[in-house]
């Protein structure tokens, strides 16, 4: 499956150095696993936790779902042994912390090669520089790391989440301009299932193709947030039909619920079937 066009509807962390974590991970319902080296993982189990990480991938047992190695910082003591060891596993990604420009990605991938690199959005200078971000020829996608953005930038919680608003856009345009994949940043309070579905669908309403977890609980309702809805799917089969059925015609344009239906709405609407076929075919696999 290309990379590119699968669905990252639910991006779950999950700690490097918790075998028990890791093997359930296995069966939970999720798009893409972020493996994680760097926070998830104190300062005395860094080590260990590559070893781990490593025999837990061998392993196999992953299917479809997306592997992505979150590691540690270059600013850091554990950063480049980190990605050292992640060219040797059997990873999809490599996700780098605290981007600030694309320098940063040159420098990891002198060590990782061509493997392709996700980028942590989650710093003023990151936001600035989101456009040569993306521009990067190894960036495959982007994560906002929400927390420590909000951090930096001093912002206060709101629900409408009004003081990262610059930061996501700013990562959503570059992100869009250049085809990678944005998924947008946790929710913290993970047994607040309402305050998650408002927040997913905040995002999805402003084009994150999905969005990070720090919970399984949390996976049901970010699937259903970023996925077509039955609504959804129903409209863009009436749409195809009539544009199809006028084009056939040549005459008069093609109207849907009193709305005309150009190409461009066409195109949306394939792209709404193909996001549904594709999530409906991990869901049998």
């Amino acid at each position: 499956m290309d990379s590119r066009a699968r669905p990252y509807r639910s991006v779950l962390y999950i700690p490097g150095s918790k075998p028990r974590a890791l093997d359930k991970a296995r069966g939970l319902p999720v798009d893409a696993i972020i493996f994680d080296l760097e926070d998830a993982v104190t300062a005395d189990e860094k080590e260990n936790a590559r070893a781990t990480l490593a025999d837990a991938l061998n392993t196999g047992g992953y299917g479809q779902r997306m592997k992505i190695i979150r590691i540690n910082g270059f600013d850091t003591a554990w950063g480049r042994d980190d990605a050292a060891a992640v060219t040797a596993m059997d990873a999809d990604a490599v996700l780098l912390p605290k981007v600030n420009g694309p320098e940063d990605l040159d420098a990891l991938a002198e060590i990782t090669g061509d493997l392709p690199i996700w980028a942590m959005m989650e710093t003023p200078r990151g936001m600035l520089a989101a456009a040569q971000i993306a521009a990067h020829p190894l960036l495959a996608g982007m994560v906002m790391g929400t927390n420590d953005l909000a951090k930096e930038m001093g912002t206060r919680f709101r629900a409408d989440r009004l003081g990262l608003m610059a930061g996501l856009g700013l990562c959503l345009l570059a992100a869009k301009a250049h085809g990678v994949i944005a998924v947008d940043g946790v929710y913290n309070a993970f047994k607040d299932e309402e305050g998650l579905r408002a927040e997913c669908l905040q995002g999805r309403d402003m084009g994150f193709d999905g969005k990070t977890l720090i919970h399984p609980a949390q996976v049901d309702v970010t699937n259903a947030a970023f996925a077509p809805s039955p609504d959804e799917i129903e409209l863009a089969r009436r749409q195809i039909a009539a544009f199809e059925e006028t084009e056939a015609s040549g005459q008069g344009v093609a109207v849907v619920d009193g709305k005309i239906v150009e190409n461009l709405h066409v195109v949306t609407a394939r792209e709404t079937l193909s996001k549904a076929a594709m999530i409906a075919a991990m869901q049998t696999e």
